[in-house]
């Protein structure tokens, strides 16, 4: 959808046209694409196009601000592939979580909001932290297995200056954009399988958490952006989705010391298999699962005991 015959002959004057007149016709092109959010949808597309803020692209709409040609035909170019449904992100190649803004793009999975409860688990887990026997401090250790984007490691590593933070991601295209996320905040990327990682830090970590690939085989999200994530980062293996979860679960048990946490996500039909998982073999005591946003189990917290990890 374009702007008509009349609005341009309105809204222009030489080779310019006005903020407000190009906003109105992406938030059209975008409703009619069944984008959920269209007009926040183009005022970001258009901050982005114009290297400003969301608020200073509403101020400047208002003001009767006029676009320049080159920037009037990226503002349409990239309304238009939203329209296809590529994620916003894609476009802008950032997106905000709890604390940070980090880089994405395609090849990696885009972290949502449910996340965000994930990753506030675990600073809260690695916050309470104390000083064992002999040490001077009580920075916490923490490792995110299935880091993707990085975007837990990133804001633990953000939230509480001292800790030391491990990541691990065993695609090379995520590992990318996890490094370009996690090499400026001193969060050490280790690019390889969950399942032997970091054997060095056996028994010695505080908190794991992991957002690991947990959708069951064969389901296909329902949100059209979400089937532009990679399959690697969405599929857990089975038709339960567990697979990986199971990973995860025994890489924990390995790397936590004694009362150590491990905070790991999960699709809201898996919480009765997680906590099943984590009680079996002593490994894990107070398992609690815990809602998302929606009231939806989304995540479960368990602590490491001292008993050894069943065979």
């Amino acid at each position: 959808m374009t702007d008509t015959v009349t609005d341009r002959q309105t809204h222009r004057q030489g080779d310019t046209v006005t903020l407000e007149s190009l906003l109105r016709s992406s938030t059209e092109l975008l409703a009619a694409s069944g984008v959920d959010s269209p007009r926040a949808d183009a005022e970001l597309l258009a901050a982005h196009v114009l290297g400003a803020s969301r608020g200073e692209v509403a101020a400047w709409a208002i003001a009767g601000r006029r676009l320049d040609p080159l920037q009037s035909v990226d503002l349409r170019r990239l309304s238009i592939s939203r329209a296809t449904r590529t994620p916003l992100q894609y476009l802008t190649g950032t997106t905000t979580f709890r604390s940070v803004e980090l880089q994405v793009g395609h090849g990696v999975f885009l972290p949502r909001p449910e996340t965000e409860l994930v990753a506030g688990a675990a600073i809260d887990a690695a916050r309470a932290v104390r000083p064992g026997p002999g040490e001077q401090d009580g920075h916490p250790l923490v490792v995110d297995l299935c880091t993707g984007s990085g975007a837990i490691a990133a804001a633990v590593a953000t939230e509480i200056p001292g800790a030391t933070v491990h990541a691990v991601e065993a695609d090379p295209e995520a590992a990318w954009w996890a490094a370009a996320n996690l090499d400026p905040r001193g969060v050490a990327l280790h690019v390889g399988d969950a399942a032997t990682a970091l054997p060095d830090l056996d028994g010695r970590a505080d908190v794991v958490v992991s957002n690991p690939p947990y959708v069951p085989d064969g389901r296909i999200p329902a949100q059209a952006e979400a089937r532009r994530d990679p399959g690697l980062a969405l599929y857990g293996g089975g038709a339960d989705g567990m697979r990986l979860p199971t990973v995860v679960a025994a890489t924990a048990a390995r790397l936590l010391r004694p009362g150590g946490t491990l905070v790991m996500e999960h699709d809201d039909t898996q919480g009765e298999l997680v906590g099943g998982l984590l009680r079996r073999g002593g490994r894990f005591s107070d398992v609690q699962t815990r809602e998302d946003l929606n009231g939806r189990p989304r995540y479960t917290i368990a602590a490491r005991t001292d008993g050894t990890m069943a065979r």
